[in-house]
C-alpha cells in the first residue's frame, strides 16, 4: 500500500470528499425522518409510502442515517486514515487492497441500491434519485481509477 499519505492524489480526495458529502445529506435527512415521521418536516406526505411495507418514515429514515450516512463517512475516515484495523478485512474480497477501497465500492453499490428501492416502493422518481443514481456511479467510477486503486493496494 502507498505509505506516503502526506500527498494523497487529487482523485482520493475527491473519492473522501464524495463520500463525506454523500454521508452528511444522509445524515441529516435520516435524522430529520426519524425526528418527524409523518414525513412533515421533509414535506413528504405519509401517502409516499402507500406501496411500502412502512407505516411513517422512521425506519427508512434509520436505514438512510445508518448505511447512506454512517458508513460513508467511516468510508471516507478509512480512506484518508487507513487505519490499520484487522476485522474489516474478514469480508474484505479484495485481499491486496486496504479493506477501505472495497468499502468505498460497497458504498457506491448501497447508494445505487438505496435509489432504486425507494424508486420501485415510492413508483416515482425525481430529480434528486437522478443525482444520487449518479453520485453512487461517479464514486463508482472514482474508485475503479488507477490513481485509486493503486494508492490502496497493500504491499507485502
Amino acid at each position: 500500500m502507498n505509505e506516503n499519505r502526506s500527498h494523497l492524489p487529487f482523485s482520493v480526495i475527491l473519492l473522501i470528499l464524495l463520500q463525506v458529502f454523500l454521508g452528511l445529506g444522509a445524515l441529516v435527512s435520516g435524522a430529520m425522518l426519524m425526528a418527524f415521521p409523518d414525513g412533515s418536516l421533509m414535506h413528504m406526505p405519509l401517502s409516499m409510502l402507500e406501496y411500502s411495507p412502512f407505516p411513517n418514515f422512521f425506519i427508512p429514515g434509520m436505514l438512510l442515517f445508518t448505511f447512506v450516512g454512517l458508513y460513508p463517512l467511516a468510508v471516507a475516515y478509512s480512506l484518508w486514515k487507513r487505519p490499520a484495523w484487522r476485522w474489516p478485512d474478514v469480508i474484505n474480497p479484495f485481499k491486496g487492497y486496504h479493506w477501505s477501497w472495497a468499502g468505498s465500492l460497497a458504498a457506491g453499490v448501497a447508494v445505487i441500491v438505496w435509489i432504486l428501492v425507494e424508486v420501485a416502493l415510492l413508483r416515482s422518481i425525481s430529480f434528486l434519485h437522478y443525482l444520487y443514481l449518479g453520485w453512487g456511479a461517479v464514486i463508482l467510477i472514482v474508485t475503479l481509477l488507477p490513481g485509486v486503486h493503486r494508492s490502496f493496494k497493500v504491499v507485502a
